[in-house]
Formats: C-alpha cells, sequence, structure tokens
C-alpha cells in the first residue's frame, strides 16, 4: 500500500485540530487555530510501518460541512474518532458509529480519548475497561484505542502509528474479539506456514528450524533466552506443544494467538508477509503466477532444481520408504496446495504414469507427472511451486528451463528436447489403448474398453547413447477431429503415430480417410505401427496396402509390433527418437536421404525403399564377386592342368 489516509473525526472542541497541530509542530500550541486544518502528509522516512506516506485529513462536526465530512470519510483508509468528555463519548456510540455504517465505510478505527490531561487522576486501565472496551465490543470496526494529550504531547506520535498499523497490519483478518479465537483463514495460512518451516516433517519446529524461521521472517537470529521465554509461554498453556522435540503446530497457532491478544499483530503480519500472503490472507498473484511466457515453438522443462525439488519432496514424504506414495504420503504431500492439480484429477492421476505393485505412484512415475505437467501446462508447475514452498533466489521461475524453439523439423539433427509428445492416432479397436497400458508396464487386457475424453501416458525413455527422454503418449478420444484441426495443439506435437490393427481388413482405411480429411499432418513427422502382430496378418480392404502407401509417401514401412512382446520396448525408443530427431520421420522427396526408421519390429517386416535398394545392390555385389571368385578359381585349375 502506497498511502494511508486518516480522516480525523469527532465532535466539535474535542481537540482534533490540536492533536494535528501537536504531531506537526512537536509541541503544544496555545495560540488560537483554525477549526479545520488543511491536509496534511508524512513521508514514509519518518519510521512509519511499511514505509507508507501518510495523509492526514481534519474534519468538521458541522451540519453544513457534512457533504465534505462524508467524502473525506470515502476516501479514508482508516478513521481517527477522537473524543474528549463524556457527552461526546455517549456520542461514539449513538451517533458517529451508525453514521459510519450507514455511508457503507467499511475501514479500521482507532477510538481516542483526548485531553488526558484534564483528569490526571484517572486510572488508564479504568478508562479503557469502563469506557473504550464496552464500545470497542459493540463495534468491530473499531480496531484499537487509546488516550492522548497534546498539551502534554502525550501518545501524540503512538495514535498515528496505531492508525497506520490498523491499515498496514489490520487485526480483523487475524483476530476474532469476540470468540477469542485466530480466524480461520489466518489458521489456515499459519498451518501452511508450520509444514513448509517443519523441514524434516516430524510435526515439531526443533530449535535450528526455529532459528531458520526467524531469520527468513524477521532478519535477525533468535537467542537463546527469547527462545526459551517463546516455549515457556507456551509451555504454561498447552505442556505438551513445547517440549525437547520443539514446537507442535497447536503451540505455533497459540504463539501467534497471543501476538494477536496483546495487540502485537504486526508480529503475526510480518510472519504471513514474508511467506507472500495479502492482507486478505491469500497467496499474492505475482508470486503463484509469476511471469514465464513460453515462446512459439519452444517448450517448458523442469530444470535441475526444479527436478531435484521434487525428487527431495518425494523422498520425504514416502515415510515407509517402499519406493511408492501411498494416498495418506499423496495427501500429506499435498496438505499446503489447493490439492492435486485439475489436469490430474481430469488424467485419472496416478494411473497416467507409472505405479509400483500396489498402484502407488513410483519416483520415476512422479518426475514423468511433473515434467508432463510443465510440459503442457507450466503455469500450474510454477503455482504448485509456490505452494510447496520451492524459492531458489526468491523466483520459482528458476525452477523451469525453455527449450529452443524448433522451427524447422526437416532440419537433420537432434532437437533440444528432454520431454516430447507424441499423439497416438487409428481406428477404434486398433490397439491404442493397450499400448498405452503396455507403456506404463500394465500387463494385457483383453476387454475392450472405448476412450471418450482424452488420455495421457508419460514415461521416461532411455535413447541410445543412454541420454533418458520422457516420452508423453497422448490418445485423443473423441476430441481427435477437433485437436488435428487446432493449430496450437498440433505445434505442441513432437510426433504422430499411425496405429493400425494388422488383424482387422478395415482398420488401415481409418488412416487413409484421416490424412485426407487433415492434409496439413503431411507437415508433422510420424510413424507408422501395426499392432496386434501376434494375430494373424490380413489384407487391407483399402485402396492400397500400408507398405504401397507408405513407399508412395516415401516414409519407412509400418512397425509391425504386439503389446504381449517383450520387445515392444523398442517402439517406444523409436517413438522417442523420431519425436527428438524429426527429421528421420518427414516424408522425403524422390532425392531425399531416408529417415532410417525402415527397420520393423522383430524382423517382422523388411526394411524402407532406401534399405531394399540397399539390400539388392548388396546381393548383386556379393554374387559378382563369388562368380569373379570361380573364374579364378577355375582359370588357376585349367592352367595348373596344362603344366602337368
Amino acid at each position: 500500500m502506497a498511502t494511508v489516509r486518516i480522516c480525523v473525526c469527532g465532535d466539535e472542541g474535542t481537540g482534533k485540530s490540536s492533536i494535528i497541530t501537536s504531531l506537526v509542530k512537536d509541541v503544544f500550541v496555545t495560540a488560537k487555530i483554525q477549526s479545520v486544518l488543511p491536509q496534511i502528509s508524512i513521508p514514509p522516512d519518518l519510521g512509519t510501518p511499511e514505509n507508507v506516506t501518510t495523509t492526514v485529513v481534519d474534519t468538521s462536526a458541522l451540519p453544513q460541512e457534512r457533504n465534505t465530512l462524508r467524502k473525506e470519510l470515502r476516501k479514508s483508509n482508516v478513521i481517527l474518532l477522537v473524543y474528549s468528555d463524556h457527552y461526546s463519548y455517549e456520542r461514539v456510540a449513538l451517533f458517529w458509529m451508525p453514521y459510519f455504517r450507514s455511508l457503507g465505510v467499511n475501514v479500521p478505527v482507532v477510538l481516542c480519548a483526548s485531553k488526558s490531561d484534564l483528569t490526571p487522576h484517572g486510572n488508564t486501565a479504568q478508562v479503557v475497561e469502563d469506557e473504550m472496551l464496552p464500545v470497542m465490543a459493540e463495534f468491530k470496526e473499531i480496531d484499537s484505542c487509546i488516550r492522548v494529550s497534546a498539551k502534554e504531547h502525550h501518545n501524540i506520535n503512538e495514535v498515528f502509528f496505531l492508525c497506520q498499523k490498523a491499515v498496514t497490519h489490520p487485526i480483523a483478518p487475524l483476530f476474532d474479539a469476540k470468540e477469542s479465537n485466530l480466524k480461520p483463514a489466518a489458521v489456515s495460512a499459519l498451518q501452511r506456514i508450520f509444514y513448509l518451516c517443519d523441514k524434516d516433517q516430524d510435526g515439531y519446529l526443533n530449535d535450528g528450524e526455529i532459528h531458520d524461521f526467524q531469520q527468513k521472517c524477521f532478519g535477525k537470529p533468535l537467542a537463546d533466552d527469547d527462545l526459551h521465554n517463546i516455549k515457556l509461554s507456551i509451555s504454561r498453556l498447552a505442556p505438551e506443544s513445547a517440549s525437547d522435540k520443539g514446537i507442535d503446530l497447536r503451540g505455533f497457532l497459540l504463539l501467534n494467538k497471543m501476538f494477536a491478544e496483546k495487540g502485537r499483530h504486526e508480529t503475526v503480519w510480518i510472519i504471513l508477509r514474508a511467506f507472500h500472503y495479502t492482507d486478505s490472507l491469500s497467496l499474492k498473484d505475482s508470486f503463484l503466477h509469476p511471469k514465464f511466457d513460453v515462446p512459439q515453438y519452444a517448450s517448458a522443462e523442469l530444470s535441475p532444481a526444479g527436478y531435484r525439488f521434487f525428487v527431495d519432496r518425494f523422498i520425504l514424504f514416502d515415510k515407509d520408504n517402499d519406493g511408492g506414495l501411498s494416498n495418506d504420503e499423496l495427501e500429506a504431500l499435498f496438505a499446503p496446495t489447493p490439492g492435486l492439480p485439475p489436469s490430474w484429477v481430469d488424467s485419472a492421476f496416478p494411473s497416467s504414469t507409472v505405479r509400483n505393485e500396489a498402484g502407488y505412484i513410483t519416483l520415476q512415475g512422479w518426475l514423468a507427472q511433473w515434467s508432463m505437467t510443465t510440459f503442457v501446462e507450466p503455469k500450474t508447475t510454477l503455482e504448485y511451486l509456490a505452494h510447496l514452498g520451492f524459492e531458489e533466489k526468491g523466483n520459482t521461475t528458476t525452477a523451469l528451463t525453455l527449450t529452443k524453439a524448433r522451427k524447422r523439423r526437416r532440419r537433420p539433427g537432434r532437437v533440444e528436447r528432454n520431454v516430447v509428445l507424441c499423439y497416438v492416432l487409428g481406428s477404434s479397436q486398433s490397439g491404442k489403448s493397450s499400448l498405452l497400458d503396455s507403456f506404463l508396464n500394465r500387463s494385457f487386457s483383453p476387454t475392450y474398453h472405448p476412450t471418450i475424453k482424452p488420455r495421457t501416458a508419460v514415461n521416461s525413455v532411455e535413447l541410445s547413447g543412454g541420454k533418458q527422454c520422457y516420452l508423453i503418449l497422448e490418445e485423443l478420444g473423441e476430441l481427435e477431429p477437433a485437436i488435428l484441426e487446432n493449430t496450437a495443439k498440433l505445434d505442441a506435437c513432437d510426433l504422430l503415430c499411425y496405429t493400425y490393427d494388422s488383424s482387422d481388413p478395415d482398420s488401415f482405411s481409418h488412416l487413409l480417410d484421416l490424412r485426407k480429411k487433415h492434409p496439413h499432418l503431411d507437415e508433422l513427422p510420424a510413424l507408422y505401427v501395426a499392432l496386434k502382430a501376434d494375430l494373424d496378418k490380413t489384407t487391407q480392404r483399402s485402396d492400397v496396402q500400408p507398405d504401397t502407401y507408405t513407399t508412395e509417401q516415401h516414409m519407412a514401412a509400418p512397425l509391425h509390433v504386439s503389446v504381449t512382446w517383450h520387445s515392444i520396448s523398442e517402439l517406444f525408443v523409436h517413438i522417442a527418437e523420431a519425436a527428438t530427431r524429426p527429421s528421420t520421420a518427414m516424408p522425403k522427396d524422390e532425392g531425399g536421404g531416408r529417415g532410417g526408421w525402415g527397420g520393423g519390429a522383430d524382423g517382422a517386416e523388411g526394411a524402407g525403399p532406401l534399405g531394399e535398394r540397399l539390400n539388392l545392390l548388396l546381393a548383386i555385389g556379393a554374387t559378382v564377386a563369388a562368380a569373379a571368385a570361380f573364374v579364378i578359381i577355375w582359370r588357376r585349375t585349367v592352367a595348373a592342368g596344362a603344366s602337368d
């Protein structure tokens, strides 16, 4: 907040102008002063909280000045309501507070009893109890109360500090005075802070974690005596909450409740703001959604720091060390977040990635899932990094990195991507879903379940040379026509995998119709895969057979595979290699080189056109060499016979 605007109100003669004058002059002015002072500004360098500029506006209670009063009240951030005697005190509850409510003014009010020098024998604590607390109990808008004297310059600076603090560190969002408890939103925010500071997740803030917390929030170390006193204060209310293990969640909440009750709520706000909370107790939008733009043809991936963070999270919450996160462990991990990301819920997580035999997500699957999320929706990853407490150099964007833009798919060489996306296309019952299941190491099921919504599967694949990449296979379901006409979706896609059932005579014709309907797909790298190769191969009822069609398109011949074969894993390596080397899977002209993906799985299919020509030339060369050798041997034999 850049400015705190204080509107000073109260009956005539209560000393409003004298309080303002005493603040400005730093002494009591005995000369007569004007009834309404001009507006004054206090610069932020005069020790104001949060370094804000403070504007003080004097007002009149006269009926003829009511319009001006109304305008100033509506422009204010906080109201300083002044009374000085019994009559003006009674008017606080009978006129002023109802008047503020009638205007719809929803700002904090600081109640000020002025001219305390005229009642020198009055006990401040008694005045607060007899006069101020009853009014504060009736009107929750009243943030705090104070006694001042302009003549003695008593509490003059303090009253304006309270006004500033009522805006910069409001008590209303934190504490319910009627219930004498922290409000639910404050409890939720403090619970998240406790969670993030409990680095070992043992349910206690030990001394080291408390010192780290102190340094982060207040920028200075905590003395051992202060730590002892904090634990002592907590143990008086909850002995089991402060022990040798440290302070538990209940103790942490009790400590902050004590701060709020004793008027030290600015301490609570310092804690909250150190963890990026706003005045409404929500996380700052700039923290959840920092600027991070992905250029066209580029993609977002996790950086080494991002992968390290998610590895650490997994290890920390795998309490039973079984290599998988159970439902309870996942719930504990996502405790400081809104829950699982919506896209994970839509993809039926964790079935979208690798799980162990108990059905729990493994570390491999955990990293694969976040790699896919970062690739598809990097802003979601950034949001959850913020919720989970990632901060390196004060920014969550260091957990992500951008790949080099992939503009020319036909250019030879490997693209600089570690995460690639492949759309799996084909007719119904061609085996697409079983292919995705096999990719996730799931056993084959003969039961057919039609895919309605798009379905994804993500896993890591080891490429030649030992390099690892994450491959996303996506079956489009009933949204296939819409996605194939979506330019942005196709730009994000690295490879198309055309699949057909080699045992179904009507399966390949679907691919022909698909390519006729969407001719722009020719611009994308592609592979053809004949699934269910363990069944009898049949001739396709189409205008052209698959091998002939791919030859005409100058593409590699279809790869014949079956999800029941152990060698199916080689297909996923082929797909990942083609996605990272897109030029090898692009159609070639008559004079161009081949892509190099001609070899079929298990030797079931021959090489592509270039491979066939090469084999023919090798066969001819071998025949010629054998004939030449035969002639040489025959001549030597004849020559030897003649000499004899």
